[in-house]
């Protein structure tokens, strides 16, 4: 239940994050967006067990998406 509404939180900051971008051409919304967008990818292959097959996947995926916004708050 925790990891759905995690995706579901997810994919509402990264459409957030597009709609900012489109109206304000805000990098940092972007940047914020997408980072949570692959939170989300990270929550799906979780929930679909992925995670006992693809572990270093999620690992990168989070990482890069930690990156993300390691550069929005930059």
């Amino acid at each position: 239940m925790i990891t759905v509404i995690n995706i579901v939180l997810c994919v509402i900051i990264l459409l957030l994050g597009v709609v900012i971008f489109s109206k304000k051409q805000s990098k940092l919304g972007l940047l914020v967006g997408i980072s949570f967008g692959l939170f989300g990818i990270s929550h799906v292959m979780t929930i679909f067990s992925f995670g006992d097959f693809y572990e270093s996947l999620i690992v990168f995926v989070r990482i890069m998406a930690y990156v993300l916004v390691i550069a929005a708050m930059w």
